[in-house]
């Protein structure tokens, strides 16, 4: 499994649509199960709940100035509107701030059209009591009508706040709306809670020397609803599968536990769970590598440094001394290694960065990848967890300087007013 072909190979067999909580999930999980069995070692899956909606209505139209059918998904979990629907006034608010909404003392009867959706701009659409909120997604130029639309769940410290029934609408509907003078919507949203269940795939590989001290190799296998997620993420599933191959045969002084991540792409909820399942190991996780989109044939690689000086300097060192070309950034990786480092656990975000590989829409294919790439990553990435797996202390301690605990806390959207 060592060779880029060999990843390639798995890529190919995730290439599916295989969303968290649903059965090609569940597919994609036994997939990896028999690899794990394959290269003779054991694996387990771990079940847990993912919260979702089931929607009985959704719909959005132009009403005023004129009429139009305007494509939606819903955000799940954001609540219903009546029986009925409702008419609402359309208000745009480009950056989601107060002085987008002028003189209103209030957002009562309105719905807003934002850019995207973020924790400050909720929750001041709840505290001026707005209506219903869209957000738009892809771009202007995007090909068929809703093509990829897919609905999300909003946070769960949105929920905490309150409910604002919300829909998600293409770039070029969005754009046509505040073009032409759209004022007023018909809204219709009606759905009820429900919840999933997703898994995450395990398997360890016991330390020989220092059994008691453990790195954590995490990649998310799941996907959205569209596309194969050929890039996002079965490239970092079928490399987190050639480590642990490669380190089932050569196992080094401390414990690998491996994990891949089941519903990372709805809001990190493997890697998540597996801390909240595992809490009496949490003292012992002294280290945490993650592998989110490889192997594409163009593109630089980037490293995310999730810690203080001492890991980015380490990580530089160990970068030029292999001669691995990479562009470091020492910040959160949007991915499953941000739980573990909010728990102090040192961690690296390794992947590669293309404009020739869409995440999230049709797009993610096999075109853009290649077995060189992957089999480039591979090595590295085998050679700076070894370093780490078999030094004889470790290369840095445990904990997250301030500076780093304050973009987890943002991250993670924790009012520290509250």
């Amino acid at each position: 499994m060592e060779s880029g072909r060999d990843q390639i190979s798995l890529v190919k067999k995730l290439s599916f649509v295989r969303y968290g909580g649903t059965e090609e999930e569940l597919r994609a999980a036994r997939i990896l199960l028999d690899e794990i069995q394959g290269a003779g070692g054991e694996g387990e899956l771990m079940d847990f709940p993912v919260p979702a909606s089931r929607v009985e209505a959704c719909a959005v139209s132009v009403s005023a100035p004129f009429r139009r059918e305007i494509p939606c998904v819903p955000y799940w979990l954001s609540g219903s509107l009546p029986e009925g629907g409702a008419e609402l006034k359309l208000l745009y608010a480009p950056r989601g701030v107060r002085e987008d909404y002028g003189s209103l003392a209030s957002l009562e009867g309105y719905a807003v059209l934002l850019n995207s959706l973020s924790f400050d701009a909720y929750k001041l659409l709840k505290e001026m009591n707005a209506g219903a909120f869209l957000v738009y997604q892809g771009k202007w130029y995007d090909g068929e009508s809703g093509l990829d639309l897919y609905s999300r769940a909003i946070r769960p410290k949105m929920q905490e706040i309150g409910r604002i029934p919300g829909f998600m609408i293409t770039g070029r509907d969005a754009t046509e709306l505040v073009r032409d003078g759209a004022q007023t919507l018909h809204l219709e949203l009606r759905q009820s809670d429900v919840e999933n269940t997703s898994r995450d795939v395990l398997a360890v590989v016991p330390g020989t020397e220092l059994p008691r001290e453990s790195i954590v190799l995490t990649a998310h296998y799941d996907s959205v609803p569209v596309g194969t997620g050929s890039w996002d993420n079965a490239t970092g599933t079928a490399n987190l599968m050639a480590l642990y191959k490669h380190f089932v045969k050569n196992p080094p002084r401390r414990t690998l536990r491996f994990i891949w991540c089941g519903s990372e792409e709805q809001g990190l909820l493997g890697s998540k769970a597996w801390i909240e399942k595992h809490e009496d190991l949490m003292d012992e996780v002294k280290f945490c590598f993650n592998f989110d989109m490889c192997g594409t044939v163009l593109g630089p690689n980037e490293i995310y440094v999730t810690g203080g000086d001492d890991l980015l300097h380490f990580t530089q060192q160990y970068t030029r001394e292999v001669g691995w070309s990479a562009n470091l950034a020492q910040r959160v990786h949007s991915s499953d290694s941000a739980p573990f480092a909010d728990r102090g656990v040192p961690s690296l975000g390794i992947t590669r960065r293309t404009d020739t590989g869409v995440i999230h829409t049709h797009n993610d294919l096999l075109f853009p990848l290649s077995e060189a790439a992957m089999g480039d990553i591979f090595t590295f990435s085998s050679g700076i967890i070894g370093r780490v797996a078999n030094s004889a202390f470790l290369p840095v301690d445990k904990g997250m300087p301030d500076t780093m605990k304050e973009g987890l806390d943002k991250y993670f959207q924790r009012d520290k007013k509250a």
